[in-house]
This record gives structure tokens, sequence and C-alpha cells, in this order.
């Protein structure tokens, strides 16, 4: 049987699995993990594959496939990082910015607005200025990394957006996102907001495709690399690299896949506790459910099919952060994963050491303790302000003690700001540090991690009053609170897929307590709960037990996302829609153009002719072999003083096969 290497990148650990279909009782043949190096992903990709060829002694030519997971999209999203792009925006008027998010998600980023674009029916509203538009793409093309181009009603006629991709290569070696190569739906703003956060990834898949590649060459691999998207299924590399935005949630549908595949349990609450976020979705028949609104993360609504999962900011390396201004002090989880600081250590031990020993001497606790800051080697972008390049000149090119910067308050503000660029990351104690100091864990430096844990116990609320009398219990509060936490959103996450308001807050608060009040609230969860994540084992069994559950925590739930990876399967979809302009006249909108036709017969032929095409080519491209079709066809066409009146219909297609494998004999 075939051999496969499945990989996932994660924001703190690279999982490697060895899988061959077929070997009972357990296809996984060895697995390993290493250290994600963000500064350069090929490293920590690198470690785990070689690791996983270590521990399998396996020759590494036998490998037929290699298939790749990741939350770096994800992450990004989550965090906030931003990449600088250019939106161009025809036949919009100034208000569709302020629509589903997109103003925010743009931030300070340039928008060239133009007249152009489509009507519902697939006429030109105006004519495009190519030359004016040249003049404006020129003047913006060296301070950005991508363009996005959206036109009104795009879905139904490419044809503006086509010339405006065209014209952009032209004039730069840019990465361009058309709104239809994403989305054929009328929602203007926000397919426009799906290929801006696609345009900003571009970068980021990009680099995690160069250094898997570099990776396997240096092993000497030689087979096909693909990637899991945000719906389940695989799709090649360079496919991917064109729409990055579609691996969103790629890790958390990956894990699911895993999931159903280790467990054999058919109906459950799967939660995926990684270091920067938490994924939790319900599996029905084994197989994922998916969104019917698009995938949200981090905020915002895109309109890319993924499995129906929730993200939340928390997980192992989330920032704790103390909330001193309460009457008691109180612990608050995420959503900006740290670099944990027993981790910082094991890099840096002799600035760790000596900062926390001079912080301990101290006669009072400070919200600086036990935090440093990492510059990253991303360039500068333009768009900085002055005191952004200030506090980049004083942090230089080396870990630094935040308390020594002695920023101010603007500064610091703008120390956040760099943060969500990507020029710098933030090491700080999180609960990965906590279950470092409790001995739960012990693969990073443990010293460090009850050294900062007993820092942080120092601080105090309005009353003057410590956090805690000690580490040990500081560290405590914060396992405590990941659990309890974790438990709410699990929580929540089931009672909005039951069509239900999450619960108020003393309720929630009294059916986490269990008892010890005059009345018994008792909620919990109806499905059993599946841990993954390589820390599960330490939380998931508590946080069933407090959501009345069986809980099951696999044997590989460390590296589900990983062996999600190579079991999903080839799977793409395109659609077309048929409008009826005047009565007799029925438009195909073609990939490329619409199209009129005489019958609704005709029109169905041409858009089944045209998706076959489509999808045989996106087939070819995205690594499927021998692809099977099959079609789906809705219409609306409601019965008006007894005769059906066409409104419109849509024919699907859909092309399914498994990835292609390198032939081994």
């Amino acid at each position: 049987m075939a051999l496969l290497l499945g990989i996932d990148t994660g924001g703190t650990y690279t999982d490697a699995v060895l899988f061959e279909e077929g070997r009972a009782p357990d296809p996984v043949v060895a697995k390993a993990k290493a250290l994600t190096t963000r500064d350069d992903l090929a490293i920590g990709i690198d470690g785990a594959i070689g690791a996983v060829l270590d521990r399998a002694e396996t020759d590494p030519t036998a490998i037929a496939l290699c298939s790749l997971s990741t939350t770096l999209a994800t992450n990004a999203l989550v965090e906030g990082v931003r990449r600088r792009i250019a939106l161009i925006f025809a036949g919009f008027d100034a208000a569709d910015l302020e629509r589903s998010g997109l103003a925010q998600a743009l931030g300070t980023d340039p928008v060239i607005r133009i007249p152009g674009g489509f009507r519902a029916t697939g006429e030109a509203r105006a004519a495009l200025d190519l030359d004016d538009l040249a003049a404006r793409i020129d003047a913006v093309k060296d301070g950005v990394e991508a363009f996005a181009v959206v036109t009104i009603f795009g879905g139904r006629n490419p044809a503006h957006e086509i010339a405006i991709r065209d014209l952009i290569r032209a004039r730069c070696d840019l990465p361009v996102t058309c709104g239809h190569d994403l989305s054929g739906e009328l929602d203007g703003p926000r397919n426009a907001l799906t290929c801006v956060l696609n345009a900003r990834l571009i970068g980021t898949i990009s680099a995690l495709v160069a250094s898997t590649r570099a990776a396997l060459a240096a092993r000497g691999i030689d087979a096909p690399l693909m990637i899991v998207r945000g719906d389940g299924s695989l799709v090649s590399a360079d496919f991917a690299r064109e729409k990055p935005i579609e691996t969103i949630l790629s890790g958390p549908a990956a894990s699911l896949v895993g999931a159903a595949h280790l467990s054999g349990v058919p109906d459950a609450v799967i939660s995926d506790i990684g270091g920067t976020t938490t994924d939790i979705a319900i599996l029905r028949g084994g197989r994922p459910m998916l969104s019917e609104t698009g995938a949200t993360v981090g905020g915002h609504r895109t309109m890319i099919s993924a499995v129906a999962m929730t993200t939340y900011g928390l997980g192992g390396d989330s920032e704790v952060h103390v909330d001193d201004r309460a009457f008691r002090a109180a612990l608050t989880l995420g959503p900006r994963k740290l670099v944990p600081v027993s981790l910082l250590a094991l890099d840096r031990p002799a600035l760790v050491e000596r900062t926390l020993a001079a912080q301990g001497r101290a006669s009072r606790a400070s919200e600086t303790d036990a935090r440093f800051v990492l510059p990253t080697p991303l360039p500068r972008p333009e768009g900085l302000r002055r005191i952004d390049h200030a506090v980049l000149d004083r942090i230089g090119d080396a870990p630094v003690a935040q308390d020594g910067l002695g920023l101010s308050r603007l500064e610091a503000a703008a120390l956040g700001g760099l943060v969500g660029l990507g020029l710098v990351r933030i090491a700080g104690f999180t609960p990965s540090d906590a279950a470092h100091a409790l001995g739960l864990h012990d693969a990073w430096h443990v010293p460090t991690a009850g050294a900062a844990a007993a820092l942080l116990a120092r601080r105090k609320d309005r009353r003057g009053k410590a956090l805690a009398p000690d580490g040990e219990t500081l560290a405590r509060m914060v396992i405590d609170t990941l659990i309890r936490r974790s438990a709410q959103v699990l929580l929540d996450t089931a009672l909005a897929h039951d069509g239900l308001d999450p619960l108020p807050a003393p309720l929630l608060d009294a059916t986490l307590a269990r008892g010890g009040g005059a009345a018994r609230v008792d909620v919990g969860l109806a499905l059993p709960l599946i841990g993954l994540g390589a820390s599960a084992a330490t939380y998931y069994p508590r946080i069933g037990a407090a959501l009345r559950t069986g809980c099951r925590v696999p044997e590989h739930a460390d590296v589900a996302n990983a062996v999600g990876a190579v079991a999903g399967r080839v799977t793409l979809e395109r659609a077309v829609r048929i409008t009826s302009p005047s009565e007799g006249r029925y438009r195909a909108h073609l990939p490329e153009a619409a199209r009129d036709f005489a019958t609704l017969d005709a029109a169905k032929a041409a858009a089944r002719e045209a998706l076959a095409d489509a999808l045989s080519a996106d087939a070819a491209r995205a690594g499927a072999d021998e692809p099977r079709l099959s079609w789906d066809y809705v219409e609306a066409a409601p019965v008006i003083e007894g005769r059906p009146l066409f409104i419109e219909a849509t024919v699907t297609g859909r092309a399914s096969g498994r990835p292609s494998l390198r032939r081994t004999d």
C-alpha cells in the first residue's frame, strides 16, 4: 500500500505522520513533532520530517504523497496580522466600503475606487478607463504586496475583473486576486472582504509552500505536495497558492477528518486546542458539518466554504491578562498568542534568567514582568508612523526585556500595532507556562515557568491584595481559567448549533460550579466530547466532566491534523447561474462571460459543458486522479396564475477524486 506523509504546521508545533493506507490495526507508522520556526518555516518542517523518518526507519523515496494542513492563515486572521495590499473597487459607492467589516479589514491600505462593473443581468454599468487606472496602479504598486480586484456583480460577468487583472500583471509582478475567482455570490462588500483577506494571505502561504518543498527536497522526497482546504478537501500546493483564503480553517478541517478516522465515533463535539486557537465543530454521521453562510475567522465573515467551525482565540499559548482594575483581580486569556516565556528560555537562557531575577528583586510587581519583545525579519512596510520607527529602532535586532525599553503609554500602544503587523512578537506567561510550572509538561524550561508564575502572582487588585500567594497557586488559577473558558465556548457553540442563545454569565457560573446553591442548574453537552491537540489529555477530561459528558482523547490525538491531511479527497465545485433578462431569452453567466440562449435547455447544456471544461482543468491543477463529475440543478420558478414564471436557475458541478500519487513501482 502507498506510504503517505502528513504534515501540520501550527503556530507552536509542526507535526509529521507517516501513514500507510490499509495497514491494520493502526495505519500510523510513526509520528513526530518539532517546534514551528516562524522566521524560517523550513527549519521546523525539516525537523519534523527528519524525526518521523528516523522513527520509522523508512526510505524517503518510498513516500508517494505529501499532504499539508496549516493553521497559519487562520492564526494570521485571528491575531490581526496585516500585509499591505491595494483594493480596486469598481462600480461601488463609497458607503459600500463600510459594509461587511470591509473598511475595518482594510485599515490604512489603499483603495482605488473607479467606475465600472455590471448589472445583475450582466450588462455593463459603465466603461473602464484603463489609462487612468494604470496611473493609479503605478502610484501604489511599490508600497503593497498584492492587489485585490472586485467589480459590482463580477460574479455575473467577470470581464472587467479580468481586464483589470491583466492590466496589473502588465505593470508589475505582484499577485492579483479577483472576486469572481473566489465566489459567485452577489454580496459585493463581503466578496471584497474575502478578496482582501485572500490577497493578504498569499505571502504567508507562498512562504509555507516554498519552505515545505525545500524541506522535502533536502530529504530526497520527490512526491506531489497537497494542502488541506477549509472544507477538509485537498488541492495541490500551486492551486492553494492562488487561493490561500480557502486554507483558513485548514488545520481544524484536517483535525475533523483525522478525528473521525481515529475515533470511529460518528456523532460528537470535536474540540481541537492548539497554541493559538481552540476550534470547535460538530461531527454527524462521521462527516464534519459545513457552514451554510461561509467561514467566520477572527471576526471576519467570509464567503469561503468551510467546515462549520467556531474558532476562538484561546490556546495553550494565549496571553494571560490580569484585570487589576477589578475589585478582585481576575484572569482572562487571549486572543493574542505569545511566545511562552519557558520556550524563549531555551533559546535565550541568559537574557531570561537575568531579567526574571532582577524583576523578582524589585519591590513592586509590574505589568511588563516576564515579558520580552522579539523582532522579526520582516521588512518595514510603507505607512509606518514616526513613533513606529522609533519603537523599532529602540528594540533593535535581538530579543529584549520589555521593561528595558522604557516605553511611554503611546509607545506601548504603538508596540501593539507592530505586533499586529508581524514586525515584532511578544513573549510572556501563558497557560503552557502554567502547565510547566505545575509539572504537567516538561518540554521547555521548567524553572523559568515557575519564576514567571511567581512574578505574576505578585500583581495586585484595587484593594492592594496580591493575585495569588505563590506561583503554584497562580499557575493553577491560569489552568482553571483555561478549563472554565474552554467549557464556556464549547457550551456556547453547542447551544448555537441548536439555535439557542448563550447562557447568561450567572447561569454559566452556576452550571460549571456544580452545586453549592439553593438551585441546581444542569446544562451540558448531549454528544460525547472528543479532545484533540498536544495538550488535550491535560485539559479535556476535566472539561468533559464540567459539561457532564463522556470525553475521549484518542490515540494520536496530538497529531490528528497531520492524519487528516492525508485522509482527504480532492473535491472542487463550480456553479453557473441562469437568468432571464426578457421573455424567451435565457442568459447563462459562464465562467468567462455571459451568453444568451433561446431556450432554457440550451442554456443548461452550455452551462454543463462550460463547467465540465472548467472543473476538469481545475481538477488537473488541483492534483486529482481520475476525478468524477456530479451535477445539481436548482430552479426558482414560482407558479403565477397557473403558469410557472422562471426567475433563476443554478447548475452546480462537482469534481471529486483521490490525489494523484507518485508511482513507486
